[in-house]
């Protein structure tokens, strides 16, 4: 378990794939997806889940690490991971959803990415770390530039999200400029809540 102030990552298990099915069907699927809306069957879930597993078990840690995030009552709300892994380049792709829209905009995604980001450094030893989004995801690109991330290239137009084409974004962070974990926690005023519960 990697402990925040706000969540925790834990391995993705039958808690949190149990909720899947909602989080891939609600408006954080949209965003997370650079605004994809579809309808996912959980039998389709499951699919796709024992398909992920296959890939994990055949490739190893290239295929990456998927955490599950609860808050710090134990309450699943979303999952962070780390995608794809380059092991000769030490280069790791992030990816990231709070699924449960109660959730947002209280610190606790910043709070799992900060230890998503603390582990590909300090224990995977990756050499930088990298996401995509979308320049319609107002949210994620002020959590990006928050957290020290670098805006390093733009794909124009290349999401169409509900009528309206978009850039998308890449933004990388090198090892070098992460202060460490507890630098940017007190750079940007990230505190525990009396109560982690949404309201």
């Amino acid at each position: 378990m990697l402990e925040g102030l706000l969540v925790d990552l834990v391995p993705y298990g039958k808690r949190f794939r149990d909720l899947e099915h909602i989080w891939r069907n609600n408006d954080s699927a949209y965003w997370s997806s650079g605004g994809n809306r579809q309808i996912v069957s959980r039998a389709t879930i499951e699919r796709q889940n024992a398909q992920w597993a296959e890939e994990a078990e055949r490739m190893g840690p290239a295929r990456g690490v998927m955490f599950g995030v609860q808050t710090k009552d134990g309450t699943p709300i979303g999952f962070f991971t780390i995608n794809w892994i380059v092991p000769h380049s030490r280069l790791a792709m992030l990816g990231a959803r709070i699924g449960d829209p109660n959730y947002w905009g209280g610190g606790y995604g910043t709070d799992a990415l900060l230890l998503l980001i603390e582990y590909a450094f300090d224990w995977l030893d990756m050499r930088k770390v990298w996401l995509g989004t979308t320049s319609a995801n107002a949210r994620v690109m002020r959590q990006m530039e928050k957290v020290g991330f670098t805006l390093e290239g733009v794909s124009r137009r290349d999401s169409y999200q509900d009528g309206v084409w978009y850039d998308g974004l890449f933004y990388g962070l090198l090892r070098e400029e992460w202060p460490g974990r507890a630098a940017v926690i007190e750079r940007i005023g990230l505190r525990a809540k009396e109560s982690d519960h949404a309201g």
